[in-house]
């Protein structure tokens, strides 16, 4: 039970962080460049009923946060925090925004939808932190080294991307630009953390 309680703690840190962040950057920043879609973004059909898929991202994160090894956990919040802050700081250095997309879907779907438009940012767009945070999770989900759970995350990141281009809540750019946040956010978390373990060798003796 204490385990499960520490993990509850250091998802609602990482991830709580995350939505902070998210939401003051959006507050204080100014008009938003619009972003002009690709050619690749125009081959995407818009598809409000992806709006399920791009929901599971809710689900994604807590089961990262639970099933990671007690070795990663902290990994895990200190990439998304540091991800943020890049991110924060993006948005209010370039604020971005997009067209959104008119929709005509009637019931549970456009509920969802409507539901979503009205939490979340019109502008934040680049990088997207959606993205980001969706790739560290399976990055920590893979350290468990099981095959099936590596192949299921997987599956499920790439639907969850996708999810977020057919809804037009990003551009691949900004797809892009959480890709490289995640990277670089990871790589750069190991790496201090490695250091830290070296200094405290060296301390040690």
């Amino acid at each position: 039970m204490k385990q499960w309680i520490s993990r509850l703690q250091q998802m609602l840190w990482g991830w709580g962080c995350v939505g902070v962040i998210y939401t003051l950057s959006d507050r204080l920043q100014g008009d938003g460049y619009v972003l002009a879609p690709s050619r690749l973004d125009q081959w995407i059909p818009f598809s409000p009923s992806a709006v399920w898929v791009y929901l599971s991202f809710f689900l994604l994160i807590p089961a990262a946060y639970f099933l990671v090894p007690e070795s990663r956990l902290r990994w895990l919040t200190r990439a998304m925090q540091l991800s943020a802050l890049f991110a924060g700081g993006c948005y209010l250095l370039w604020p971005t925004t997009m067209q959104y997309p008119d929709f005509s879907v009637t019931g549970y779907t456009a509920a969802a939808l409507n539901s979503l438009m009205a939490v979340d940012s019109r502008q934040n767009c680049f990088p997207s932190l959606h993205v980001a945070l969706t790739l560290l999770s399976v990055w920590a989900l893979a350290t468990r080294r099981q095959w099936w759970l590596t192949a299921v995350s997987v599956i499920w990141a790439l639907a969850i991307v996708l999810s977020i281009l057919q809804l037009r809540r990003h551009l691949l750019l900004d797809a892009a630009g959480g890709t490289v946040l995640a990277a670089g956010c990871g790589y750069l978390v190991s790496w201090l953390e490695k250091r830290k373990r070296a200094d405290k060798g060296i301390a040690d003796e």
